[in-house]
């Protein structure tokens, strides 16, 4: 399996759900990510950090509340929101982010 740095370092755009399997909204953002991912399909990578069992990553990025979406180009964080999204946002944000 790759490790969170080797995912994040790839040249393709990756998405970081930071969630908790006991969090609300975070289930709420389920199916918005994986229409997401249908709707982009490999334009873009998606994957899901569950904030408990991976304390040394949420630590690094200072993950204090959960969901909390991180964009990744290159290894660098270029994109942070903490909270439920809509997929109309995502996809603008993600758009935005892709041209560059």
């Amino acid at each position: 399996m790759e490790n969170f740095n080797d995912i994040i370092k790839s040249g393709q755009l990756t998405l970081v759900d930071f969630y908790a399997t006991w969090c609300g909204p975070c289930k709420m953002m389920h199916p918005v990510l994986e229409q997401l991912k249908e709707d982009l399909g490999d334009s873009i990578r998606i994957i899901k950090i569950d904030v408990d069992k991976n304390e040394a990553i949420s630590m690094q990025y200072r993950i204090q509340s959960v969901p909390t979406f991180m964009l990744f180009k290159d290894g660098e964080a270029i994109w942070r929101q903490s909270g439920t999204i809509r997929l109309a946002d995502l996809k603008k944000i993600i758009a935005q982010f892709s041209l560059t």
